[in-house]
This record gives C-alpha cells, structure tokens and sequence, in this order.
C-alpha cells in the first residue's frame, strides 16, 4: 500500500529556496523539519536566549502543523537539538507553554554546533492526525 506523501507549505516565502520542505505529510503523521530560531530575512531571533528562541521555534512549528491541518496537541515525538545541557533544562517551561500536561515522547540530543549561526537550539517534530 502506497502512503498519499505532500509537501507541507505554510507559505512561508524564504522557504521556496529551500531543498527541502518545512514540513511532509505521509497519509496520518505530519514530520516537521528541524526548525531554528531564524525569521523570514535568515537572521536569528532573540540571540543569545535559548528560552526566547525555543518559544519563538515552537510558534513556527505551530504555523507548519495548522497548514498541514494539525495542532501541537497531535504532536507525539520530539527531538531537540542543544548546544549545552543546561540548555536542555532552561527549555523545559517553553516545552509547558506550548504542551500543557500533554507531553509527547521527545528526545534531547547535545550537540557540538549547528548549522544556522547563532541558533542555540534546532527541534523537530512528528505529529500524528486522524
């Protein structure tokens, strides 16, 4: 059996340059690419601030998942990329804002550096609709 696949578009212009999409729906679960801190023009929001460019990733993420018809409660995995570890735990009340007491499955991997400049933290996402 063949799994329906599309390109999820929030309509997010900067995006269209890309090699790859925001965002791919397969049949149910909705995979969002990892996301960094970075606005429209390339440069990243609240630099030097983890919490602020946490939140600022998981509003993105709320975007890619509305247009693929989805909200952050179908999200059930998480994978968060953090240059230090206390990154990981100064995160965690951005993680309540946006998860309430419906925690998905998530991973939290330290990593030596990431692409984007300047970007403290990368996340990505799988959600599951019905």
């Amino acid at each position: 059996m063949q799994v329906s696949r599309e390109r999820v578009d929030p309509g997010w212009e900067h995006f269209r340059s890309y090699t790859f999409a925001p965002a791919v729906r397969a049949g149910t679960h909705v995979y969002v690419s990892g996301m960094t801190a970075s606005g429209p023009d390339g440069r990243i929001v609240a630099p030097g601030d983890i919490v602020g460019q946490t939140r600022h990733i998981y509003g993105k993420v709320q975007e890619v998942l509305a247009a693929a018809g989805a909200t952050m409660d179908d999200v059930v995995l998480t994978r968060d990329y953090y240059l230090t570890e206390e990154g990981y735990a100064r995160t965690a009340a951005v993680r309540r804002e946006f998860f309430g007491d419906s925690y998905p499955a998530a991973t939290g991997v330290k990593v030596a550096g990431l692409l984007r400049e300047g970007a403290l933290i990368e996340i990505e996402v799988i959600a599951v609709t019905t």
